[in-house]
């Protein structure tokens, strides 16, 4: 891709039918500024924000990170999940610093889910309970519910996709990043990382193999989450992709950016910094794409 269609004008409307077109090139442009009310010292951060090489049909084909500070020092290292982490190190914030993401990642030809080694059936990973995950006795009778109804573990994924929809209303605000699942779903409302930990709660809690999936959905302002199912097909094992924010399986809207145990082995932007410093994150995010039919 040139840089001239790089900025081309994209498409980003939700309703577009992106599993239809021969080819989907989808560009991800994402901003995060931290303004620090005095200098902030010995800045450690942390970035996953860069879509995996390979997921399923889909393939990276360029990326960047850029960080306005002068005399920043990047690295980049793979987690044991196979994601993409950033580490920044800079001595001396004055007052604020930024970091500038651009992604580009193409599917050509259909969409295709992951797959891993049967192995993976059986991650403890990805079948034991995390402190975001861990059930309670409302998590442990959903659970057993919809196993009992399921004839596999697809079914019990498109079952808990749509109870897990169905028992919390989307709302911003009224959870945090530490809100656990059996909190979430006790309360009742959450956004879409919360529905994901919920799933996965479920999940886990039925001997389904499941995890957190970070990313992006077109026609979306912001980050989303949902969960990948692991099913045996073929000699392999097939990452199923299940969003219950939206109580549907994931599509080609969806853009992969990292998976996980749960939202705090892949939260996009974290880290340290010394000194008597007052920090405050602001982000943007565009995501466009182009299609082939």
């Amino acid at each position: 891709m040139t840089e001239e269609q790089l900025y081309q004008p994209l498409l980003d409307d939700a309703a577009l039918d992106l599993d239809a077109a021969r080819r989907v090139t989808y560009v991800l442009r994402q901003r995060f500024r931290y303004d620090y009310d005095v200098p902030a010292y010995d800045l450690a951060h942390q970035l996953i924000v860069i879509p995996r090489a390979r997921h399923g049909s889909l393939r990276r084909r360029l990326h960047s990170v850029n960080v306005s500070v002068r005399n920043a020092r990047v690295w980049n290292r793979r987690d044991d999940y196979g994601n993409v982490v950033v580490q920044v190190g800079v001595d001396m914030v004055a007052a604020s610093v930024e970091f500038t993401v651009v992604a580009v990642v193409e599917r050509a030809g259909p969409r295709v889910d992951a797959a891993l080694p049967l192995s993976a059936l059986q991650d403890p990973r990805l079948l034991r309970p995390t402190r975001l995950t861990m059930a309670d006795d409302a998590i442990r009778d959903l659970a057993s519910d919809i196993r009992a109804a399921s004839a596999d573990h697809l079914e019990f994924a498109e079952r808990c996709c749509r109870d897990v929809r169905a028992a919390i209303t989307y709302e911003f605000g009224v959870t945090s990043c530490s809100t656990t699942a059996a909190e979430a779903l006790a309360g009742g409302h959450g956004v879409c990382q919360d529905h994901a930990h919920v799933a996965l709660a479920v999940c886990r809690a039925a001997g389904v193999p499941a995890r957190y999936v970070s990313g992006h959905l077109v026609g979306d302002s912001g980050t989303h989450a949902w969960i990948e199912v692991l099913v045996a097909r073929g000699g392999q094992a097939r990452a199923v992709a299940f969003d219950p924010c939206n109580g549907c399986r994931a599509d080609s809207r969806h853009l992969p950016v990292a998976t996980g145990r749960d939202y705090a082995d892949v939260a996009p932007t974290s880290g340290r910094y010394a000194g008597l410093a007052l920090g405050r994150l602001t982000t943007d995010k565009q995501l466009g794409v182009t299609i082939a039919a």
